[in-house]
């Protein structure tokens, strides 16, 4: 049903776009170029595709050929300099940016700006220091989401399972022993997800208490499971709760701790929670199966698509929002903010029941 309502949400915002760019005289084709941070990050290869879709079914409504080139910089900002070093030298209608590094947003709009090429940024919003001269000063626009909200779900996630069965806390002292993965240190998605998970669960009334310092791992499954093995070899039935910033951590955790006989699944096996950010498709399989959770959801679709419509609007010479139903939050710059909902076993088997 979710699902459907989506769908149809998608669909009258994409005719009241279509009509509104209809009474205009468009151009047959624009060429927009797309910087991605890396493809192996299995968040933003949803994103990649949706943003693909929808420049397909674009350019097939508005009659306009909508060219669309995407480069990897495998989480390489000097290779991502070099690949918009090379759009400049060819030329393009817009770029739209997924930042290698969060602090390094200038080298890129200096870059844009002299070339006269108009670009926006998505999903790795420019670290804070930058936010100035990378976005304000730029007149340009961010796609993403409310950092914080991440955060704030996965505290009510775990308050919820908490109130719902208190046996999470397996030593019984009356306080959640946790393990903290972080993405990066410097980005702010992480930051906030990393802290305002822990304040809201303590806000809702639990008592939380970390077990070593917050283990960085850049989003990486592999580094996750290692750092993981590591914390465990050291505190082993200690920990009580795993926060991870996206699901590829989250599920790096599960594959660690099945490795000691936790969140197997199986009856009668010991577990501890482990909450992600995403929902990709792993961790909905591994919320089923009894490995991760609960995750909170950032919709890849919905993201691609205010991505492809903004750039239109941006190579267009548009204000960024005509023809759309998106609206501006309440930062010191344009930004749309792209919701998230909270993803656990219950909520999966209501929706399954719902179809």
């Amino acid at each position: 049903m979710k699902k459907l309502l989506v769908l149809a949400l998608a669909l009258i915002l994409a005719l009241g776009c279509v009509s509104a760019l209809a009474e205009e005289e468009l151009p047959e084709s624009l060429n927009i170029q797309v910087l991605v941070w890396k493809y192996d990050d299995t968040y933003g290869s949803t994103v990649r595709a949706a943003m693909e879709k929808w420049a397909a079914y674009y350019s097939e409504e508005m009659g306009i050929d909508i060219q669309l080139t995407m480069y990897d910089a495998a989480d390489d900002i000097g290779k991502q300099i070099e690949q918009a070093t090379m759009i400049c030298s060819q030329g393009c209608d817009f770029v739209i940016i997924n930042l290698a590094e969060v602090s390094n947003g200038a080298a890129l709009t200096t870059m844009f700006q002299e070339a006269g090429i108009p670009f926006l940024f998505y999903n790795k919003q420019p670290a804070e220091a930058t936010v100035q001269e990378v976005l304000v000063d730029t007149g340009t626009i961010f796609i993403g989401t409310l950092a914080r909200q991440a955060g704030d779900m996965q505290g009510q996630i775990l308050y919820d399972l908490y109130t719902a069965d208190n046996s999470i806390d397996r030593n019984g002292d009356g306080k959640l022993q946790y393990v903290m993965l972080m993405g990066e240190p410097q980005n702010d998605e992480a930051i906030a997800r990393s802290q305002y998970s822990v304040e809201t669960a303590e806000e809702l009334g639990l008592e939380m208490e970390q077990i070593g310092e917050t283990l960085v791992c850049n989003w990486d499954q592999a580094q996750a499971q290692e750092a993981i093995n590591a914390v465990w070899a050291a505190e082993g039935d200690n920990i009580e709760v795993i926060f991870a910033n996206n699901d590829q951590m989250a599920l790096g955790a599960i594959a660690a701790l099945n490795g000691y006989g936790y969140n197997t699944g199986n009856e009668g096996d010991p577990s501890v929670v482990v909450l992600g950010v995403d929902a990709i498709d792993a961790a909905l399989v591994s919320i089923e199966n009894g490995g991760m959770t609960g995750t909170v959801l950032q919709d890849g679709d919905a993201m691609g698509q205010a991505n492809i419509l903004c750039a239109i609007n941006g190579a267009l010479g548009r204000d960024w929002l005509d023809g759309t139903d998106y609206e501006y939050t309440d930062d010191p710059y344009h930004c749309i903010r792209i919701p998230y909902a909270m993803i656990t076993a219950e909520t999966l088997a209501e929706d399954a029941a719902a179809e």
